[in-house]
């Protein structure tokens, strides 16, 4: 039996579970986390309301508020922007050393031209600007989820600002207006910086930490200074 032909029977012999679990238990967590952050946000937002005098809200309702989307989408945005730049500089950007990081001179699998076979994704089989497109469609994505996460921040950010002003009898503001205070940006920035510091330390610490069994790591016996997987 070949090994093409072992490995087909493997896969229909494997749960769905086993096939998808990496994707299932982090989904799981987003969303019990996500639950426990929408949960918590509405108990600090009702404590919010009760020192001004106002009567809390619903549940149902905190989660259509700007504090409950800035506090959400903020943190979506730096993941998306995280993901979007590893996957571009990691193009032609390297470290020597580590499992992150493509080789320092050769060639990869990765830097070949597509090529049309029977099992290449229809975009590869369509060719001219869909397979273009399609070669530059990761970065793309997660470029696109960052500007829309960041554009839903800004709103929910804006709105809570703006209700934080009417408790205290002060003026509102404009989109215009709101982008020029430091409020906004801090926010921003503080999620952006933990997201490059988390990538640095992979790409670093890959280097000379190993973790047996996973694929963000280089084999347990491989030399330190040797550069990718």
């Amino acid at each position: 039996m070949t090994n093409k032909t072992q490995n087909t029977t493997h896969e229909e012999q494997a749960s769905y579970f086993y096939r998808n679990g990496l994707t299932i238990v982090f989904m799981i967590l987003f969303l019990s986390t996500l639950l426990g952050q929408a949960l918590t946000g509405w108990k600090v937002y009702n404590e919010t309301l009760a020192d001004s005098g106002i009567k809390p809200i619903l549940f149902q309702n905190y989660i259509h508020t700007g504090h409950f989307f800035s506090a959400t989408f903020e943190n979506f945005e730096s993941e998306f922007l995280q993901m979007a730049l590893y996957v571009v500089f990691t193009i032609s950007l390297r470290q020597k050393g580590s499992a992150e990081s493509k080789k320092l001179f050769e060639k990869e699998e990765v830097d070949r031209e597509p090529r049309v076979h029977i099992k290449a994704p229809w975009p590869v089989k369509k060719g001219g600007w869909v397979k273009k497109i399609y070669c530059h469609s990761l970065s793309l994505c997660f470029f696109m989820l960052f500007l829309i996460s960041w554009y839903v921040h800004f709103l929910g950010s804006k709105s809570d600002y703006n209700f934080e002003q009417r408790l205290d009898n002060q003026p509102t503001v404009t989109s215009f207006e709101y982008l020029t205070k430091p409020e906004f940006w801090f926010e921003t920035f503080q999620n952006w910086q933990s997201e490059f510091i988390s990538i640095a330390a992979i790409v670093f610490f890959t280097i000379y930490l190993r973790q047996k069994g996973s694929p963000e790591s280089k084999p347990v016996d491989a030399p330190h200074m040797e550069t990718g997987k």
